[in-house]
């Protein structure tokens, strides 16, 4: 056992403490078991270290509470000099009554200019949450802040303390915020829109209010925030399982055509309901935001259908400058002309390196995978793809489409495709094998024909194709779920080691018949053929 515990915690802080001309301090004593006494010893000793300028503390899953962390609180005190802050402190059940506490020591920290403070998972409560808020209300100085107050329950009271916060901290240029599961709903999501609205200097922002109840009427605030951030270049929002709907989508959409200087933006609105209407709503945004570089957005389990991927690809077409898009269409409700739809937005996306693409559980067929299959072949300068398809009906059919499209993609050298449970067969895969030899230019590649029928003339397809794709250096090949037989297994172990330059192989081989459930074979690791 390597941990230190509150005696090492306590011998370490005497040696700080005669270190007095010290600027700069990166301490991390993460998962230590230094307790309440470690970390008030600690601290009392940081109190002595009245110079510093830059001090970065992890003390994390160390079992410190209330009484450590007002320990803690009372070495920041006297560390009045300090422009830049890290403090980890996530998982130490500190509460209200620790949270204050060091909220109360910030407040005394006026010459901040960069403040990170985790406190995930610390049953701060709203109590806590306000007075740590009502604290950083007097760090005006602070232009670069993270706070992850996750896991938290501070509900709407606590939110509030921390938009006083925010409505005070004008010159904040960075922002991220954390307040994810967290019991907040309208009433907090409006006040935290209201305070966002007041920094207008903000070029990067970060907030993450997953996991909450926040409804179309909470996010109308959040959107009038957006409004006033015009100079916003990275934006990364994350609303998933909250309850904002068709008219919630829409009404952010609306925001978010008025940053128009996005070159970076992540959106989850995933598990939120917001069917076609919400997802049209969102397009609006998209099609003014022309200067988008790196677009992510998750729309998983939204129920959107033909008439909202048509949108969403209308929307796309606009943003000629992306070169990485991420769109994560799993489990909605789209068909062959929502696929056609997005084909032929991603057609116009002519400066595309970096596409990852999931439309798994969507219930698509050969058709829909024709059309897929024709939106990637237009995409010529794609370096790296990911596209997941699994759990559809594509078939044979529907594989050889999609294998059309990849062995026109000359320039592609890292690619991610998923087919799992797609019944394709031993033609099907046959089709894919095929279309991998035209990819001369493959380096790494992970394959998931899982749950597909295959037998031994599948696994032979497979293996006879690998073994022409001299240039994969990794190979992450998944075939379980499958009828491959002591046959088919041995097939694919011949092939490969022919494959002379795979130096990391990950090789998932399992069946399955009627009257058993059998391990074949399992190994991942590192290896040299």
């Amino acid at each position: 056992d390597n941990k230190i515990g509150a005696i090492g915690a306590s011998d370490l802080g005497s040696a700080l403490a005669n270190c007095i001309n010290l600027s700069n301090l990166t301490l991390i004593l993460n998962l230590n078991k230094i307790c309440a006494i470690g970390a008030s010893r600690l601290g009392y000793s940081l109190a002595n270290c009245i110079n510093l300028s830059n001090l970065t503390l992890n003390l994390s899953n160390n079992q410190i509470g209330a009484i450590g962390a007002s320990g803690l609180s009372s070495a920041l005190a006297n560390c009045i000099n300090l422009s830049n802050l890290t403090l980890i402190l996530n998982d130490n059940k500190i509460g209200a009554i620790g949270a204050s506490d060091l909220g109360s020591t910030l407040a005394n920290c006026i010459n901040l200019s960069n403040l990170t403070l985790n406190l995930y998972y610390n049953q701060i409560g709203a109590i806590g949450a306000s007075g740590l808020g009502y604290a950083l209300a007097n760090c005006i100085h602070l232009s670069n802040l993270t706070l992850d107050l996750s896991n938290n329950k501070i509900g709407d009271e606590g939110v509030s303390g921390i938009g006083y916060a925010l409505a005070n901290c004008i010159n904040i240029s960075n922002l991220t915020l954390h307040l994810s599961n967290n019991q907040i709903g309208d009433d907090s999501a409006l006040g935290l829109g209201s305070a966002l609205a007041n920094c207008i200097n903000l070029s990067n922002l970060t907030l993450n209010l997953s996991l909450n109840n926040i409804s179309a009427i909470g996010e109308s605030g959040l959107g009038s925030a957006l409004v006033n951030c015009i100079n916003l270049s990275n934006l990364t929002l994350d609303l998933n399982d909250n309850q904002i709907g068709a008219i919630g989508a829409s009404g952010l959409g609306f925001a978010l055509a008025n940053c128009i200087n996005l070159s970076n933006l992540t959106l989850d609105l995933s598990y939120n309901q917001i069917g076609d209407e919400g997802a049209s709503g969102l397009c609006s945004a998209l099609a003014n935001c022309i200067h988008l570089q790196n677009l992510t957005i998750d729309l998983c389990k939204s129920q959107i259908g033909d008439e909202g991927a048509q949108g969403l690809g209308s929307a796309l077409a606009n943003c000629i400058n992306l070169s990485n898009l991420t769109l994560n269409l799993y489990n909605n409700r789209i068909g062959a002309i929502g696929a056609s739809g997005l084909g032929f937005a991603l057609a116009d996306c002519i400066n595309l390196s970096n596409l990852r693409l999931y439309l798994d559980q969507n219930n698509l067929g050969a058709n829909e995978a024709k059309k897929i299959g024709m939106v990637l072949e237009k995409c010529q300068d794609l370096k790296s793809l990911n596209l997941n398809l699994s759990s559809n009906n594509l078939g044979a059919d529907g594989a050889k489409y999609i294998a059309m499209s990849l062995e026109k993609l000359k320039n592609m050298s890292s690619l991610i495709l998923n087919l799992s449970s797609n019944n394709l067969g031993a033609d099907g895969a046959k089709n894919i094998g095929k279309s991998l030899e035209q990819c001369k230019n493959i380096t790494f590649l992970s394959l998931d024909l899982s749950s597909n029928n295959l037998d031994v003339d599948g696994a032979q397809n497979i293996g006879i194709s690998l073994e022409k794709c001299q240039k994969l250096t990794s190979l992450n090949l998944k075939l379980g779920g499958n009828d491959l037989g002591k046959d088919g297994t041995k097939n694919i172990r011949i092939y490969l080691v022919k494959c002379e330059n795979i130096k990391n192989l990950n090789l998932s081989i399992w069946q399955f018949n009627q009257f058993s459930c059998q391990f074949i074979q399992f190994f991942q690791q590192l290896i040299y053929l």
